[in-house]
């Protein structure tokens, strides 16, 4: 079951506010990055990690790996415009037909067990994602007046990392590129090409750091973590 990652990092996380790269924001004084990598660094089955990063941040990813001792990145690839195209650089660079994952960046928090449970999914199935059941009522909404309420059972939030079996996503992708078509994630394009994507339970602590306020979430996760909360 032995897979590689595909994680965008050339994103310029605006809004956050930082003046900087989010995911160079230090938690418990490493920086984001670095915890989202940790994860895979120490599993096993990970054969390898492909960064896209924006080209002006080459260097100071670099030197942040070397610094931190981060040995299973394969290669650091260009970022493009948008998201889409960051992962479609990096897939470009894959040799083999096996599980490839998709991550983002800026989620910290994804633990190996979820990993495993996604990988061992996709190895049946050629497409899994992992989400949590919605919490809250959810409705449609026009021009701020409420159409409906939306029936919120079959009602997931989707969260990374998405595994496929790497011929599925790289179809999806061209098929994609030639339509001119952004999806919202990866299993997106996989739907498009009507492969069926099974959905694996993950849990509430794998938040993506998007705002301020998610950097308080991120402290508290991490005192959960550490026993101190």
């Amino acid at each position: 079951m032995a897979y590689q990652v595909i994680i965008p990092a050339a994103g310029q996380g605006k809004r956050m506010g930082a003046g900087k790269n989010k995911l160079l924001l230090e938690l418990n004084n490493i920086p984001v990055l670095i915890h989202s990598l940790k994860v895979f660094e120490e599993d096993d089955l990970c054969e390898g990690i492909i960064l896209a990063v924006n080209p002006l941040d080459v260097a100071e990813f670099k030197s942040l790996l070397k610094k931190n001792k981060v040995k299973k990145v394969l290669d650091l690839v260009p970022g493009g415009k948008e998201r889409q195209d960051s992962i479609y650089n990096a897939l470009k660079t894959v040799k083999n037909d096996g599980i490839i994952l998709v991550h983002d960046a800026a989620r910290p928090f994804i633990l190996k067990k979820h990993i495993h449970r996604l990988l061992d999914t996709a190895q049946k199935t050629g497409a899994a994602i992992i989400g949590v059941p919605a919490k809250d009522t959810m409705k449609t909404v026009r021009d701020q007046v409420v159409m409906a309420t939306v029936e919120r059972s079959s009602l997931w939030a989707v969260q990374t990392p998405q595994a496929f079996r790497f011929s599925i996503l790289y179809k999806a992708y061209e098929r994609a590129e030639k339509d001119h078509f952004i999806g919202t994630d990866d299993a997106s394009l996989v739907e498009r090409i009507s492969h069926p994507v099974t959905m694996v339970e993950g849990d509430y602590d794998n938040i993506k750091l998007t705002t301020q306020e998610d950097l308080f979430f991120a402290q508290a996760i991490l005192k959960k973590r550490q026993g101190s909360l």
